[in-house]
């Protein structure tokens, strides 16, 4: 058995009962390591299975190879299991292992947790895009953006900066730019529900010379996006005035 579970933004106040439930039930537990340490109180004496960035592919087979020798496993991800998580790689892996049982735990992903420090950004429509082009080639990311500017979607940018990747997020800004105003509210949070939490709110034009990492998530508002009381707020529209 493989229960596949995200874990929220990290730590046992973060998670959900039934994350828990299931996380207790398991014998192994396979994860990136970074987050396998956030729930170290929650996995003592349970075998790791941990491995680096880029080796996601490695770490679900060997937790299919643990499930199909009889132990049952939970293979765990930040936010979602099902938004830039591991559902999808485990169950498409699992097509060769048809004997293995799959379980998918929902968690709550940045998009949601982050627009809960700031205020609320996600109230009405919205789009994640990862600007990570790790995976997705970034005239694919590209397309995404603009039909999501030109759709006057609030966005949450995922993956905004890494090491090697120090020019995706203002290549994203100019892109934003071309159907957005310049003063278009937007916000930044880092740490999401872990020790050093940090949000700022700004616009997008200040957003394109941000600083900002792999543990921040971007937030873009909508043209109806605005700052009330130092929050970040994109009305639901019930009131029409």
């Amino acid at each position: 058995m493989i229960y596949v579970i995200g874990l929220g933004p990290g730590g046992a106040a973060q998670m959900t009962a039934r994350a828990k439930n299931a996380l207790a039930r398991c014998d192994t537990v396979a994860g990136y390591g970074l987050y396998l340490d956030l729930i170290e109180e929650l996995t003592a004496g349970k075998t790791r299975i941990a491995t680096g960035m880029t080796r996601e592919t490695d770490r679900c087979r060997q937790a299919l190879d643990a499930a199909r020798a009889g132990h049952t496993v939970a293979v765990v991800s930040s936010g979602d299991a099902g938004v830039y998580g591991m559902a999808g790689l485990v169950l498409e892996l699992a097509g060769e292992r048809p004997d293995v049982a799959i379980e998918v735990i929902p968690g709550v992903t940045a998009a949601l947790s982050g627009g809960a420090v700031l205020g609320a950004p996600m109230t009405n429509d919205f789009a994640c895009i990862s600007l990570s082009d790790l995976m997705t080639p970034w005239a694919v990311i590209e397309k995404r953006l603009r039909a999501a500017a030109e759709g006057d979607f609030c966005i949450a940018l995922y993956n905004p900066m890494s090491k090697k990747r120090r020019d995706q997020l203002p290549r994203a800004c100019d892109i934003l730019l071309a159907a957005r105003a310049p003063e278009t509210v937007c916000g930044l949070t880092r740490n999401i529900g872990r020790e050093g939490e940090t949000y700022d709110l700004l616009t997008l034009r200040e957003l394109r010379d941000a600083a900002v990492d792999m543990l921040t998530t971007v937030f873009v508002g909508n043209s109806q996006t605005r700052v009330i009381a130092g929050r970040m707020v994109t009305p639901r529209g019930y009131r029409i005035e």
